[in-house]
């Protein structure tokens, strides 16, 4: 149970509740339908494609080892955020425990890190092929690929460990338990601290930039690399088809990071418009916070 000190501030709340989305209370419960949707068909989709992936031993190439990582981590990053989110909308479930919401904002960081990886080692895993097509097979090793899952997954969950016992340490003393969100990140936490959380801060941008920004630079030079090879290469026909082994990535690629940063920068107010803009019924893309990104008010 939280303790009152002074002037409504509380000694480490030990539930917190969700507001929802701001503004849009009213309609919370319609916004569920999309949102269950897209969450099975996620659900479906990415099962399927685990299921063709590990039945079809020509497919257990490196490309489609990391799609199929991609894949199970879609599954448990959406299954981390949309069934809370649900019981907000739907069963009037607001409440998560302290310790719960650290865990939940742990495991959405940590998918949101491994997404970010499997990406780098796709992008690298093209460059080698295009770039380096004799040594395509010497590189990338079963020993290497697992090296790689390895950590990938290691990598964002020891990252992220920091920004929970820099909540759990440090702050004790907060202005409210409400959360204007409808899961825990980082930032939805620490801005509920009176205390100074420049620390705090310091580290989610500092972790996002060591995964996330990393990462970004790291494949934007290999795919500058790739277009480069492609565009020297004498036949238009070569040219095609090292193109078109890329476009999936490509498309994957852009879907995770500009389709996230446009909802970073405009989480609730795209939601606004889109739910006024559409009479039927609204939707919401999937929400995806950098650990440093201050929540929108």
């Amino acid at each position: 149970m939280a303790l009152p000190i002074t002037n409504g501030t509380l000694f480490m709340p030990s539930i917190l509740t969700f507001t929802g989305i701001p503004g849009l209370e009213s309609v919370q419960c319609w916004i569920g339908i999309p949102l269950c949707a897209m969450y099975i068909i996620a659900l479906i989709g990415n099962s399927l494609l685990l299921i063709i992936i590990n039945s079809e031993p020509s497919l257990h190439e490196p490309m489609y080892v990391f799609l199929a990582m991609l894949g199970a981590t879609d599954i448990s990053l959406s299954t981390s955020i949309v069934p809370k989110m649900l019981g907000i909308f739907w069963f009037h479930l607001p409440e998560i425990y302290f310790d719960a919401c650290l865990f939940q904002m742990w495991l959405i960081h940590t998918f949101q890190g491994i997404e970010s990886g499997v990406l780098l080692a796709m992008a690298l895993d093209r460059y080698v092929a295009i770039c380096y097509p004799l040594r395509h097979a010497i590189v990338f090793t079963q020993q290497l690929v697992t090296y790689i899952v390895v950590g990938v997954t290691l990598r964002p969950a020891i990252l992220v460990i920091p920004c929970l016992l820099l909540i759990k340490c440090r702050l004790k003393l907060y202005r409210t338990k409400l959360i204007s969100h409808t899961y825990c990140e980082h930032m939805a936490l620490v801005k509920l601290a009176t205390e100074d959380v420049y620390i705090n801060k310091f580290y989610g941008i500092l972790g996002a930039f060591i995964v996330g920004g990393l990462d970004f630079i790291f494949i934007t030079l290999s795919y500058i690399q790739i277009f480069i090879t492609v565009f020297h290469l004498p036949l238009k026909e070569a040219r095609l088809k090292a193109f078109n082994t890329c476009i999936p990535h490509i498309c994957v690629f852009f879907q995770f990071y500009l389709l996230s940063q446009i909802w970073i920068l405009y989480p609730i107010t795209c939601t606004h418009h889109l739910v006024q803009s559409l009479p039927t019924g609204p939707t919401i893309p999937q929400p995806l916070y950098l650990w440093g990104q201050d929540q929108a008010h």
